[in-house]
């Protein structure tokens, strides 16, 4: 399962490795500053929206896989 501490470190890893400041990846993604920053600090309630721009801004993809069959009471 894909935590958002997970997403936290890949955001903040890949800014990083491609030498970008956290202004420069907002503005790339259009999203704030402070929103990146909740981001990559891992705030479990950041927006998909939001935090989809900034997957693609990165060149990063989401892929959903089912991992078994679930039971929905």
């Amino acid at each position: 399962m894909t935590t958002a501490k997970d997403i936290a470190v890949a955001v903040k890893a890949t800014r990083r490795r491609l030498k970008l400041k956290q202004a420069e990846l907002a503005a790339a993604a259009n999203v704030g500053v402070r929103f990146l920053i909740e981001l990559e600090a891992g705030k479990p309630t950041a927006q998909l929206g939001k935090t989809l721009a900034v997957l693609n801004a990165l060149g990063l993809d989401c892929n959903l896989v089912a991992r078994t069959a679930v039971t929905i009471p």
